[in-house]
């Protein structure tokens, strides 16, 4: 199966991708553009410098691309059978090496009305980071790492 790093699937008005490439708040925001919004909520993730007060240095990420796309597209299809006037959904994901501040993943849906579209947005980071076979490994100041879980979500943490 072709590989889909640096190739943005498109399926209707939405798009996907898993990059090594940075990812760019201005470009996702562009593709979730539509003359039928009234909303554009937009997600990014970014590397924090710490995780339970552990210095973190950098973080990488590794996925199984195909399926991460079947997921993708299967939140696509959620969130127009959940909130049917959303007009665009873009989901990018990073892979590689990726230090401090950069953006690990972003998520845009544009929608009509603001409250189908940040429940959607929310819904697709949340169903992302359970289901998608992407995997983070921390690197710690101190040298050493650690691989972590998938379906591990900050909300659980709450």
């Amino acid at each position: 199966m072709k590989s889909l790093v640096n190739t943005p699937e498109r399926t209707t008005a939405d798009s996907f991708g898993i990059t090594l490439a940075p990812l760019s708040l201005a470009s996702v925001y562009s593709e979730a553009s539509d003359r039928a919004n009234g909303a554009i909520v937009v997600m990014s993730g970014t590397v924090r410098n710490q995780t339970d007060g552990k210095a973190v240095s950098s973080l990488e990420y590794q996925a199984y691309e195909p399926m991460a796309m079947v997921i993708f597209r299967q939140i696509a299809t959620t969130i127009r059978q959940r909130w049917p006037d959303t007009n665009r959904i873009v989901i990018r994901h990073r892979i590689g090496r990726l230090q401090i501040g950069e953006i690990s993943v972003v998520v845009a849906v544009g929608c009509p009305h603001r409250d189908e579209a940040f429940a959607a947005c929310r819904y697709a980071i949340d169903t992302i980071k359970h289901n998608a076979p992407i995997w983070k490994k921390e690197h710690w100041l101190d040298g050493s790492s650690n691989w972590v879980s998938i379906g591990a979500c900050e909300g659980d943490e709450k």
